[in-house]
């Protein structure tokens, strides 16, 4: 017998409802069993991969740059910042890319930056892991750097880096070396002087207002997560390279903002207004 338009209609019907039931029965058992959710497929990889720098670990990636940099006093007044004098080369700026801006325990540093004056220039370092396995290579790597006089130099690292890399360090069951230490969060000063005066007191702003700096083809910052999410994933290098020029730009920025802002904690105390 010939079914009728509704029966075929009400099969029709059924047969995603049977679907999903039986879908759910097998998320149900996958979840008593736990068995994970076979992962998606993976992309076919890129064929550009290449990433700057030597392999000091496996998955953790090194370079090095040095920039002629004209060196003025070898002690630095921050007297304005309340830090007093300190030696130019007891100073390390630091500035982390990470997993999210939110921070928390989900969020790690997948590369850390530091600069620092030496041989008359500014030597700029940065570790990028390429394998979640690669992260306390880095963290040891990274408080190698650390002497006991060094003071750290960061924009809104007390709030942000600072924490979130004290949380990786725990984490990862090694000793804290940047909880504690001496630091200029340069984003406090900046705020103090600047506000009101500029439309906010974003780095770029202030790059652009005070130092005269306008970056060209720069990733923002915000991309930075995707970017290395993607090259793990099997994608192409190219915004990765692009969030280590984002990042160098970051840190020579932060050693000229010191100086000016050093300039200005020096005028403002042998000059004190009458």
């Amino acid at each position: 017998m010939l079914r009728t338009t509704v029966e075929r209609a009400r099969d029709n019907a059924a047969a995603p409802r049977a679907a999903d039931a039986r879908q759910a029965t097998i998320n149900q058992l996958r979840i008593l069993l736990k068995i994970r959710t076979p992962a998606p497929a993976m992309l076919p990889r890129a064929t550009d991969r290449g990433l700057p720098g030597d392999e000091l670990a496996p998955g953790l990636r090194y370079l090095e740059q040095w920039t002629p940099w004209p060196v003025g006093e070898d002690v630095l007044p921050l007297h304005g910042m309340g830090q007093g004098a300190i030696a130019r080369g007891h100073l390390l700026a630091f500035d982390t890319e990470t997993t999210g801006l939110a921070g928390g325990t989900g969020t790690r540093a997948f590369m850390i930056g530091a600069a620092d004056w030496r041989d008359g220039g500014l030597r700029i370092r940065q570790l990028c892991i390429t394998t979640l396995g690669a992260e306390a290579a880095m963290l040891r790597t990274f408080a190698g750097w650390l002497a006991p006089e060094t003071v750290l130099v960061s924009y809104n690292g007390k709030s942000y880096d600072r924490p979130l890399l004290s949380t990786r360090y725990r984490l990862a069951r090694l000793a804290d070396p940047v909880l504690g230490r001496g630091h200029v969060d340069l984003l406090h000063p900046v705020r103090r002087r600047y506000r009101g005066v500029w439309a906010n007191c974003r780095l770029a702003t202030i790059e652009r207002e005070l130092l005269g700096v306008v970056r060209g083809d720069d990733l923002p910052g915000s991309e930075a997560p995707a970017a290395w999410l993607s090259y793990l994933r099997g994608g192409s290098a190219a915004k990765l390279r692009r969030v280590g020029l984002h990042n160098a730009q970051d840190l020579r920025s932060l050693c000229s903002l010191l100086e000016a802002m050093a300039d200005d904690a020096t005028v403002a105390r042998d000059h004190p207004p009458t």
